[in-house]
């Protein structure tokens, strides 16, 4: 039986863990070969491990240019080339507008905004040489509107939306698809983290926000890495070769356009 990404090679950012993770484990089953590639390389190593002959791990920073291309480089001579690029990367942090420092606003820009952009400009080439390739870039529901003391991450994750359209527009000339999807909230280990700034800055007990966010979702849970990955799956496939440009809301009904 045909699978849908026979045949295909997808880059991962981000891919060690949490949504990453489940994207390249949904790829790999769907019949590509897959890079892990991740600033942790030793999570990578193991899940790439996991998945077996199918995939290799690629220690990257995407803030740093000379490690993005390194990545790529290392991938296209394994792999022989780079079809589907996902754009997972990211950080997060919470800060009231007094606090906000050029450092904090650095992080952020650097590997949500800058991330983005620049590992497409390093796989770009070589999908231009293959006759085409998907990108997917990974905004947010955060980035559908602001929300009080999580400015540069609303910001970035906008920003990215913005991306998305003007480099699908760039290179539909070249084959090259480019979309992105907007998560709601997804029960990941980052989340976590983000309930207990939640806690910091609305004064909750640790916890309650993650309660209270779930339940607040239309669908009335939080989603899972295995429910971002399955549209990732379809925005990679030909069954999304018409689709480009568009930003795919994956969040139970939080956000609607």
């Amino acid at each position: 039986m045909t699978k849908r990404l026979d045949g295909k090679v997808a880059l991962v950012t981000g891919g060690a863990r949490g949504i990453g993770a489940a994207i390249c484990a949904a790829f790999v089953a769907e019949g590509a070969k897959v890079a892990v590639a991740d600033l942790l390389a030793k999570d990578a190593e193991e899940t790439a491990a996991a998945l077996g002959e199918s995939a290799m791990a690629v220690a990257m920073d995407v803030t740093d240019l000379d490690s993005i291309a390194a990545g790529v480089a290392k991938v296209e001579e394994a792999f022989g080339g780079i079809d589907i690029l996902v754009n997972n990367a990211g950080v997060f942090t919470m800060s009231t507008i007094e606090e906000i420092t050029h450092a904090s606003y650095r992080q952020q820009y650097d590997v949500n905004v800058g991330g983005t952009i620049f590992t497409a400009q390093a796989v770009v080439p070589g999908m231009k040489k293959r006759g085409g390739g998907c990108i997917i870039n990974f905004s947010s529901q955060a980035g559908r509107r602001g929300e009080a003391n999580v400015l540069l991450y609303c910001s970035t994750k906008a920003a990215v939306i913005s991306i998305t359209q003007s480099m699908a527009l760039e290179l539909a000339k070249d084959g090259i698809r480019v979309n992105a999807i907007a998560p709601g909230v997804i029960d990941t280990p980052m989340w976590d983290v983000v309930d207990g700034l939640f806690a910091k800055y609305e004064n909750r007990p640790k916890g309650e926000k993650k309660r209270l966010v779930g339940e607040a979702v239309p669908l009335g849970y939080m989603g899972s890495p295995e429910e971002i990955a399955a549209p990732c799956v379809f925005l990679a496939s030909e069954d999304a070769r018409y689709v480009t440009a568009q930003t795919l809301n994956v969040d139970g009904g939080n956000w609607m356009s």
